[in-house]
């Protein structure tokens, strides 16, 4: 047995144990675990990526064309920060309600009654910045409000006068002086104690590849940063680079976000930076959960309507010729329009109003995946009737192999590269489907974070003198480096998955 195959079962009882802890934590400080819908797709998604690494490992065929994507170095930056987003997305769907009290029902039997909102890892780790709201609008890094409003002061008199904010730079004597310095202050010491996390971390990667490798430990580490390219292949010290990049940034904002508004605040005072965060669990929902559900409905009918061709191609090609020819929007619209009446009139099914907005959240993203799965048919209906042709299935149904039996052994492996291809492109365009769609009213719940309600909201500031420009700025950002991160990944799944590029 390998030191890699070795080392899986440690790191996994160490996951295990580490995620019992914190469910046993949970219990004993008396919160009530809620399961959203979302969250259960996610659970879902989870054990089956797993499941399918696990599968994949096992698989040569599966093996070397990921052994190519890790080779490219665009393509594992870009990784990073798709790991980074998929790690606050996690965090942020482990939801629970604190209790706010108890009572004696009877005599033996205490009710505990909990708090209305329903909270998330994340809103815990972000406490301060949650709960630091301002009256209205502040800029970015400012200490006062963006608007001026009238003070009294206390010999009665009146003047115009931008107020100090309640939390941001409250800590400051002399805002416009001490201001420059202490963010310039606390971004170093952020940033240097985001150095010393990342050589621990990258101490500790070196050492487990070392281990790995049963090699020295100086020979690896020269490795990682001369020639890693021989070594296996991956760019160990682009990622580690990254990964200070990121550590670095995490380290200064851990300093800045309690401190100031780095983002600034929306019209009600709301932290911005909190909200964008927020939103990332939003958007990869849409763009994993929408996929999920979209899948079957394309690799299933696609492959039948190559293969068996017949009255069963011709239903299933009218079905998604049908489907392709109504306006997409309108139907999201009509359907997003429903689930809404129905939430309405059946108030009682819901205890509060995350699980309300939960329940939008899963119908759109129903809906995004019935209506987004034709694309992928058509491709894999053309290139099942290419397989159907070659001479290994033509054996297979010469001997009497039954159908199913051939498109789960030689058609469906065949295909996977195209699935693979066809997710993580798609992946992109979802995330920017909701975004438009909560910008025209018919996304996501209004109360729930989101980069399009952040952009929707935006717009409306727009026109306004001064302008409010920094909640569609921070939007942008966070949703560009997360497009932009899976379009350069999708290019390195499609260069090693795609048999004629690989070819090449």
């Amino acid at each position: 047995m390998s030191a890699r195959s070795s080392m899986h079962p440690v790191f996994m009882n160490i996951a295990v144990s580490m995620l019992a802890a914190f469910i046993t934590g949970l219990l004993i400080s008396g919160v009530k675990p809620v399961l959203l819908w979302t969250d259960a797709l996610i659970y879902l998604l989870v054990i089956a990526i797993s499941a399918f690494i696990i599968y994949a490992s096992k698989k040569e065929h599966f093996l070397v064309p990921w052994r190519q994507v890790v080779q490219h170095k665009l393509g594992m930056v870009s990784l990073v920060f798709l790991l980074v987003y998929v790690f606050i997305g996690l965090i942020d769907s482990v939801h629970f309600r604190m209790p706010v009290s108890s009572q004696n029902t009877t005599e033996q039997v205490t009710e505990t009654i909990y708090d209305g909102d329903v909270l998330s890892i994340l809103d815990v780790v972000l406490t301060k910045i949650r709960t630091q709201d301002e009256k209205t609008y502040s800029a970015p890094f400012a200490t006062h409000l963006f608007s001026k409003e009238t003070i009294e002061h206390d010999d009665g008199s009146l003047t115009r006068e931008y107020p100090r904010l309640k939390y941001a730079g409250s800590h400051l004597q002399d805002p416009e002086n001490d201001l420059a310095g202490d963010i310039r202050s606390k971004s170093i010491s952020g940033g240097i104690d985001g150095i010393i996390f990342w050589l621990v971390l990258s101490l500790i990667v070196i050492l487990f590849v070392a281990h790995d490798r049963k090699e020295n430990f100086f020979l690896t580490l020269k490795s990682f940063f001369v020639g890693s390219a021989s070594r296996g292949g991956v760019p160990w010290a682009l990622i580690l680079f990254t990964v200070g990049f990121l550590c670095v940034l995490v380290g200064a904002m851990t300093e800045l976000a309690p401190a100031y508004h780095v983002f600034g605040t929306d019209k009600v005072g709301q932290d911005v930076f909190y909200q964008t965060l927020k939103s990332i669990r939003t958007g990869l929902v849409i763009g994993t959960l929408t996929t999920l559900i979209m899948l079957p409905f394309a690799v299933l009918l696609g492959i039948m309507a190559g293969f068996l061709q017949g009255w069963v191609d011709d239903v299933i090609q009218y079905l998604y010729t049908t489907l392709s020819s109504i306006p997409g929007v309108l139907l999201i619209a009509a359907a997003v329009l429903m689930m809404q009446v129905y939430v309405a009139n059946n108030p009682d099914l819901f205890e509060t109003d995350s699980e309300r907005a939960d329940i939008r959240l899963f119908f759109l993203c129903v809906i995004l995946g019935v209506t987004s799965w034709t694309g992928l048919c058509r491709m894999l209906r053309g290139e099942a009737m290419k397989l159907r042709e070659v001479d290994y299935v033509q054996a297979s149904q010469a001997l009497g192999v039954s159908t199913f039996t051939i498109i789960w052994r030689h058609i469906q492996p065949n295909v996977m590269h195209i699935v693979l291809i066809a997710v993580v492109l798609d992946f992109s365009g979802l995330v920017l489907a909701e975004a438009v769609l909560s910008y025209v009213g018919v996304g996501v719940d209004p109360s729930m974070h989101s980069w399009g309600n952040l952009i929707n909201g935006a717009r409306l500031e727009m026109a306004r003198e001064p302008l409010v420009w920094w909640s569609l700025l921070a939007a942008f950002i966070f949703m560009f480096v997360l497009v932009l991160s899976a379009n350069l990944f999708s290019d390195a799944v499609r260069d090693a998955f795609d048999p004629r590029i690989r070819k090449q």
